[in-house]
């Protein structure tokens, strides 16, 4: 699939993808907390959204990583 066609996910899948995209080049762990306050969701909403990020065939390696305070996501581009 082309790293900037994704017609199967949600509005929101495609922010969260989007965003990991913008920002994984720099930063390699997120927590799904601090990408909601930055999307206006809320942490249960990235996170049941990301699960649907990690199935799929993108340009984007996403893997949970760790439970405190939030889910962090280790994400690294391919």
């Amino acid at each position: 699939m082309s790293a900037t066609m994704a017609p199967d996910l949600s509005t929101k899948q495609h922010r969260i993808l989007t965003y990991l995209r913008e920002h994984a080049g720099t930063k390699t762990y997120f927590k799904s907390r601090l990408i909601g306050q930055e999307l206006g969701m809320t942490a249960k909403e990235v996170g049941s959204n990301i699960t649907s990020l990690q199935d799929g065939e993108y340009d984007v390696d996403i893997e949970k990583w760790g439970y405190s305070s939030s889910t962090t996501w280790k994400v690294d581009l391919e």
